[in-house]
């Protein structure tokens, strides 16, 4: 009797490379507190802190995603000598951003005008920079605000590419619910 052994041939493939599966919840809004020179309606995903680096800017808060490891820096300046104030802020806001051109791959500035009538510069900034998206918004005789997304994380850009889409919607947000306390 002759006995074969037939060996099935398994072939087998490697998996492509996949992403994690972020799940993201609907868009949901409250004012911020009250306290501030500033307004506006927050993701109900945030926890507001005061700035701890600069503690002698009580205006400065931090909105913290704890579930992302993200957060959107918002720094206010009053302007009080005029268009010295308000041209230093600009330029402030500017080299901040120019610091990054080292590594992004491309910056896209646009202005947008708000429900209330300020215009806004919104910044995105591509590849493996610290900051995707800022902004910056001023009534131009009062009041200067920026805001800046940074992550807390070594996560590469496009990996956080779902998150950094969903929090600039609460950052449009934001801006389209700003007003000024005077």
């Amino acid at each position: 009797m002759v006995l074969g052994f037939y060996a099935c041939e398994n072939k087998f493939l490697p998996k492509p490379k996949g992403y994690n599966r972020i799940s993201l919840p609907k868009h949901d809004y409250l004012v911020l507190p009250k306290g501030y020179p500033y307004v506006f309606e927050i993701s109900k995903n945030v926890k507001v802190n005061q700035n701890k680096v600069y503690q002698n800017e009580p205006y400065w808060i931090d909105l913290i995603y704890p579930d992302y490891n993200a957060e959107i820096n918002i720094t206010y300046k009053s302007i009080t000598k005029g268009q010295k104030d308000l041209m230093e802020y600009v330029n402030d806001t500017y080299k901040l951003i120019n610091k990054h051109q080292i590594k992004a791959s491309s910056i896209k500035e646009t202005i947008i005008k708000t429900p209330s009538g300020e215009k806004a510069t919104i910044v995105e900034l591509s590849g493996e920079v610290p900051t995707q998206f800022q902004f910056h918004i001023t009534d131009s005789s009062s009041h200067f605000l920026r805001g800046a997304l940074y992550f807390r994380t070594a996560t590469k850009n496009d990996s956080l590419a779902p998150i950094i889409n969903y929090i600039k919607v609460d950052m449009i947000h934001l801006l389209n619910t700003l007003k000024w306390n005077d």
